[in-house]
């Protein structure tokens, strides 16, 4: 399957550009105010699934931190903290081992993702959050060249293809 997103200034633009794939018979879908929401149509939000990956990993590298961590200060038998005595100092290493499978997973799990976002969906969002339309042509490569013809008589902020790989 491949795409053809196509970002459009205004509305007016973007419904002539859907009625002129209409009359040749290509589906398009409009995205913007009034038509379908990026969520609607499945464009995803990168920092939601940063979210979701950190959470994914978190839930599996603080228990092993943890463990790595107690078992780390039970084998070497270093006495970091005097006051805590024997067992408190392992309970500490697990705790610090915690820590740091909790930090991995925010830089392995996609929490870089949150304050840099990523891909193409988060520019396709901020241009809609701007106001702007965006034409989308799902189909075989043949239709969506079709489409790209269409479509540039309309003078597009941006066109690009996609082309889905499993």
């Amino acid at each position: 399957m491949n795409y053809l997103v196509a970002v459009l200034s205004d509305r007016i633009q973007a419904e002539a550009a859907y009625l002129d794939l209409e009359k040749v018979g290509i589906n398009s879908s409009i995205l913007g105010r009034g038509y379908k929401t990026a969520d609607e149509f499945g464009l995803i939000d990168p920092k939601e699934e940063a979210k979701k990956q950190a959470r994914l990993m978190a839930f599996w590298l603080v228990p092993f931190g943890f463990f790595a961590g107690f078992t780390f200060s039970f084998i070497t038998g270093l006495d970091t903290f005097a006051w805590a005595g024997e067992i408190g100092n392992h309970v500490i290493g697990g705790l610090l081992g915690a820590g740091s499978g909790a930090m991995g997973s925010v830089f392995v799990g996609g929490g870089v993702g949150l304050v840099s976002g990523g891909g193409d969906a988060l520019p396709y969002r901020n241009r809609l959050d701007a106001g702007k339309y965006i034409i989308v042509v799902q189909g075989s490569e043949t239709l969506t060249r079709q489409a790209t013809r269409i479509l540039r008589q309309f003078d597009p902020e941006n066109i690009q293809g996609y082309a889905e790989t499993n």
